[in-house]
């Protein structure tokens, strides 16, 4: 059982969805996601979400989301890549847990990205990976608590998260 929520940021395609869904296994915890809780909400693909109605409505509707799950009993949380640049976002995630970042190095990422499935790649380029990466990093950075190396393959890294919630969430 958690004291307080925790979220994951990092970027596409870094692993927050998938070390968070596996930690919160081992640990016995509730995970959800935002980006799917917003394309449940929506009843729309994330990337139809962006096409019909753009990033800002998306942004919106991921702060809206995020406002609800503070609001339920503590969980696991991943984030969509681009919540962390929206100041709110980081304030009331702030106000509600802990912040973990999960760093994986560019050149993983871009070995495999499926840059179809992400909506703010226009392009779906290696380029538009690359830019995007350098302009969210920052982010992440500056709001993290904690940093966790997924550089060494699933199984490591979701050890290394649910042992890291463990210790910075649990009783």
């Amino acid at each position: 059982m958690l004291r307080m929520h925790v979220f994951l940021i990092g970027m596409s395609g870094g692993g927050k969805t998938s070390l968070g869904r596996k930690a919160a296994s081992i640990l016995n915890l509730r995970f959800v996601d935002t980006d799917q809780l917003v394309s449940n909400m929506m009843g729309m693909s994330v990337n139809d979400i962006y096409e019909t109605f753009g990033e800002d409505f998306f942004r919106n509707a991921e702060t809206g989301v995020l406002m609800e799950v503070v609001s339920q009993e503590p969980c696991l949380v991943s984030t969509g890549g681009g919540l962390p640049t929206m100041k709110e976002n980081v304030l009331i995630m702030q106000n509600h847990g802990v912040i973990i970042h999960i760093d994986r190095p560019l050149d993983q990422i871009l070995s495999d990205i499926k840059t179809d499935r992400r909506p703010t790649l226009k392009d779906g380029s290696r380029e538009d990976v690359i830019l995007e990466y350098n302009k969210h990093i920052g982010f992440y950075h500056a709001c993290a608590d904690y940093t966790l190396d997924n550089s060494y393959g699933f199984v490591l890294g979701a050890s290394r998260l649910a042992e890291m919630i463990e210790q910075v969430a649990s009783g």
